[in-house]
């Protein structure tokens, strides 16, 4: 289903239109709790498609998961070929660089203001937005500011809310104590710092922050442009970290005394575990091939000796591939069997289906145009995911409402 005709958006970052228009209005007249069904493109084409091998290399990546094989489990359900997205409300609009987004118990959420330092209480059913607080020492610029949020695996009794952002110097992961009897607005306490020293530059901050299985402490990092920091395990720049949650070292690093725990990546804005406890992520190429890789613990993602699949000793190929203005991707969530992934440039949320470790067919992507760059997707449990716009962080073509949040129903 297409909605109207669509325009070219501003220094070529895809395109919105009036077809994003036209499905604002009719969710808005709807109201939150209606059901909009999404437009569905299929992926691939008489070209390389989104998700295939570039000309000349292996279909596949063929490497096994950090806690499963590379095939399929025994007797696991495999997602169909085909899905479906459907838009079944708007959390929010109106909403200033959004980035980083939590789930609170009781279904309300955090969001974290790239530009703006500042973290947000968004009410389940009302959307209101109530400031709770702002992050000392942010520095936002470029691609930089306050980034990644999430909540402690022991939130219902320690209340810590962890943030990822830019400083004058460095980014740095920092715990925060949320304590909902202050005044809106001072509600979070003194910033603890956990871990800091990760590169900082105008761009590819990383800044993806989440908890794993483990309840131990993730983070996607950024070469800032200096393509040599991804080879520098001594650096902790272009890297996937792992820690405790007072930002330590874990047992079973790579490097006993190491936070690190990938290396070889160009920008990493999206982190998610499959059912089988597998972690992926997204990465940003540059100009050839967008990636979504399967991550193992010491292993060399390539970046900068190589971009997409390349088929090289030594390093690990991505599980896929995409154009960089089919994706450019930032947050990802697993849901139904799939990789659910929002692309920035691409201004549209990929779907990639998969039997264990390898995808069971072609990509296929939804809500092309029809509401800007994606930044985040927030898993909510079973069917359901939470989807933030991005159109308002300066390489955008922000409408009325921007920036927002939307429930999806998705198969």
């Amino acid at each position: 289903m297409r909605y109207g005709t669509t325009r070219v958006r501003q220094a070529g970052y895809g395109a919105s239109g009036a077809g994003r228009r036209g499905v604002l209005a009719a969710l808005a007249l709807a109201g939150c709790g209606a059901l909009l069904a999404s437009g569905c493109s299929p992926a691939g084409g008489p070209k390389a498609g989104p998700g295939s091998s570039p000309p000349g290399t292996a279909a596949g990546s063929g490497s096994a998961g950090p806690s499963g094989s590379a095939s399929a489990s025994a007797g696991a359900s495999v997602p169909p070929a085909k899905g479906m997205v459907t838009v079944t409300g708007e959390v929010a609009k109106g909403l200033e660089s959004p980035w980083g987004v939590a789930e609170l118990p009781g279904g309300d959420l955090l969001v974290a203001s790239r530009d703006k330092g500042t973290v947000s209480r968004i009410a389940l059913g009302s959307g209101t937005v109530t400031p709770i607080g702002e992050v000392p020492g942010v520095a936002p610029g470029g691609e930089g500011g306050l980034l990644g949020l999430a909540l402690s695996p022991s939130f219902a009794s320690d209340r810590l809310v962890y943030v990822y952002f830019t400083t004058e110097s460095d980014n740095r992961i920092a715990r925060m104590r949320y304590d909902e009897q202050r005044p809106a607005g001072q509600q979070l306490g003194a910033p603890d710092t956990v871990l800091r020293g990760i590169p900082k530059g105008l761009i590819h901050n990383g800044g993806r922050i989440a908890f794993g299985p483990d309840k131990m402490l993730y983070a996607g990092t950024g070469e800032t442009g200096e393509t040599g920091l991804a080879q520098d395990k001594k650096s902790l720049g272009g890297k996937i970290l792992r820690m405790t949650p007072d930002g330590d070292p874990v047992h079973g690093n790579p490097e006993a005394d190491s936070v690190v725990y990938s290396y070889g990546h160009r920008n990493v804005q999206g982190l998610a575990w499959d059912k089988d406890k597998r972690l992926w992520a997204a990465e940003f190429g540059q100009k050839a091939w967008d990636e979504l890789n399967l991550i193992e613990p010491g292993a060399n993602y390539g970046w900068p000796e190589a971009e997409g699949k390349a088929g090289r000793p030594g390093l690990r190929d991505p599980v896929a591939v995409w154009k960089t203005d089919e994706a450019s991707p930032s947050g990802i969530a697993w849901a139904e069997g799939s990789i659910w992934m929002a692309g920035l440039r691409g201004n549209r949320l990929w779907r990639i289906p998969l039997a264990g470790t390898e995808p069971v067919a072609e990509p296929e992507a939804f809500l092309e145009g029809k509401y800007g760059r994606l930044r985040t997707v927030v898993p909510l449990g079973g069917d359901r995911l939470l989807l933030v716009t991005s159109e308002t962080d300066g390489r955008g073509s922000p409408e009325a409402g921007d920036d927002r949040i939307l429930t999806l129903t998705v198969r």
